[in-house]
């Protein structure tokens, strides 16, 4: 290692105070310290914090680590404390991933000496092998983040693939949605490099025919098939989803004519795509007026002709405004999530006539869900970016609405108050949201769990008390000790007249 190549400061390492226990104003301090503060700095201005600093999340990386996982040809690496990468590789794993992750192990020698980065740069250049990868992305976690090791000066290209290095520390992304963008900005950064310096590998299936929009966010897989439809009498298709399931998309990503911010949160795509000359396009197409006002913005964007965008409006507007009459939704409603798509749900819900009451966002303010806030404002639904937990269960608490869409933690506090409950996640975001498609598609599971009332109902008078107080299994007091029971009573002759107790004493 070169003397240029010092990857760590010394006083920034000393102890054990660095290590993930420390807490973030320690880590943040050390990371300034090993020379880290323009990466903060960036990430500061990319994910801006709440008034409670940030949300209660699971560990970014896992968001970075699963849109590596998902892309062919693309190899892992993790670098941090032994214990997160093992939460990381079993969360991953959980989640659906086929593959090996690999780890670079540290110890606080390796880690002040510099060690530990040349050991990164032998296990870069090891996987490197292009007969199986495109790409190698390795990925600092908190202590190396905050140690300054400096993935930036591993070498961009190793037997003709590209190595990508980001860190991603939980004391500078706030949520595991925001890291999906660190990994995704990073890769179009380098992708739109490479377009710029000379010809480029064509998409799988050649070139789209028509001009494409590109979608910016992660949705379920029907969604970009809907939009397809929508687009298509506008002369436009639907492009490449972004984050990518292989490196070329990237390029074709980058091709589009413009870029439809479904998840409004990807700023360090966002800035590549202004880069790259993209306009972008706000909001999304759900529900009747989302929509309405989502075609027009494209048609704008892409230029393309009033009269031809009012005849697709006219065509689609009305089967959108049938789907959300067939299925009706009734109830009070309080939703909340972290995956960014919260407000788009809230406005399909509205539109199909729940009353929703409080809608909360892990992910942060950002312009390009302006229309979605907007239009929820207007309707007098409060609208809270960066929730808290604390935010999120006191609007159950204080609304005591018929249904409560959130995380864990919120669905678990609604069923203790007898509220159906429903895990935003797994059961909503995983449903079509777009086009005449996602219309309908909330009704039969929000009005089946507020059909189940009476149960939670049932079940709450069943168990009430059960896990509280003296019957937690916990003691939280000194036991008091009893007087010693007077056995005699208990007396029974035994054979040969002789009197014995039938409880040991000992044991009382």
């Amino acid at each position: 290692m070169t003397k240029s190549e010092a990857p760590a400061n010394l006083e920034a390492t000393k102890a054990d105070g660095l290590g993930c226990h420390a807490g973030k104003a320690e880590l943040r301090r050390a990371a300034a310290a090993a020379g880290n503060s323009e990466m903060l700095e960036r990430y500061a201005e990319d994910y801006p914090l709440g008034p409670h600093d940030q949300p209660q999340s699971m560990c970014p990386a896992f968001g970075s680590l699963r849109v590596g996982l998902r892309m062919r040809r693309t190899a892992t690496i993790l670098s941090g404390s032994a214990c997160c990468v093992y939460g990381l590789t079993f969360t991953s794993h959980f989640y659906g991933a086929r593959r090996s992750v690999g780890y670079v192990p540290f110890n606080s020698e390796s880690l002040v000496t510099g060690k530990l980065f040349e050991d990164i740069r032998d296990a870069v250049h090891e996987m490197a092998d292009p007969e199986h990868y495109d790409t190698v992305v390795i990925t600092n976690l908190c202590v190396p983040s905050a140690s300054g090791v400096p993935l930036r000066l591993l070498p961009k290209q190793i037997n003709g693939v590209r190595i990508v290095g980001i860190d991603v520390p939980g004391f500078g992304v706030p949520t595991h949605a925001e890291a999906k963008d660190v990994l995704a900005g990073a890769m179009l950064k380098y992708a739109r490099e490479e377009v710029e310096a000379g010809p480029v590998q064509a998409p799988r299936g050649g070139r789209a025919e028509l001009p494409t929009v590109t979608l910016l966010g992660e949705m379920f897989p029907g969604d970009p098939l809907a939009i397809g439809q929508l687009l298509e009498p506008l002369g436009l298709a639907a492009g490449t989803v972004v984050p990518t399931r292989e490196w070329r998309e990237l390029y074709s990503a980058l091709d589009g004519a413009a870029v439809a911010a479904i998840h409004p949160f990807y700023t360090a795509s966002i800035r590549e795509f202004v880069a790259a000359g993209r306009p972008i396009v706000p909001s999304a197409p759900v529900g009747h007026d989302g929509t309405a006002d989502w075609l027009d913005a494209i048609g704008k964007a892409c230029g393309v002709d009033e009269g031809k965008v009012s005849a697709a409006k006219r065509a689609l507007l009305p089967q959108i405004r049938k789907a959300l009459a067939d299925k009706p939704i009734r109830g009070r409603i309080t939703l909340s999530g972290y995956e960014g798509s919260e407000l788009l749900v809230a406005r399909l819900l509205v539109e199909s006539g729940a009353d929703v009451l409080y809608v909360g966002t892990a992910c942060p303010h950002t312009q390009w869900s302006e229309p979605d806030r907007l239009w929820l404002e207007e309707r007098g639904i409060a609208v809270r970016y960066r929730a808290s937990l604390e935010q999120d269960v006191g609007a159950v608490e204080a609304f005591q609405p018929d249904l409560a869409i959130g995380t864990t933690p919120v669905v678990q506090k609604a069923k203790q108050l007898a509220i159906p409950g429903l895990y935003f996640t797994n059961l909503i975001s995983a449903r079509p949201l777009m086009g005449v498609a996602g219309a309908g598609s909330l009704a039969d599971v929000i009005n089946n769990a507020i059909a189940n009332k009476s149960r939670f109902d049932a079940m709450h008078a069943f168990f009430e008390g059960v896990g509280v107080g003296d019957k937690a299994g916990v003691w939280e007091d000194t036991p008091v000790v009893k007087p010693r029971v007077d056995l005699s009573k208990f007396a029974k002759p035994a054979k040969g007249g002789r009197t014995t107790p039938n409880i040991d004493e000992e044991t009382v």
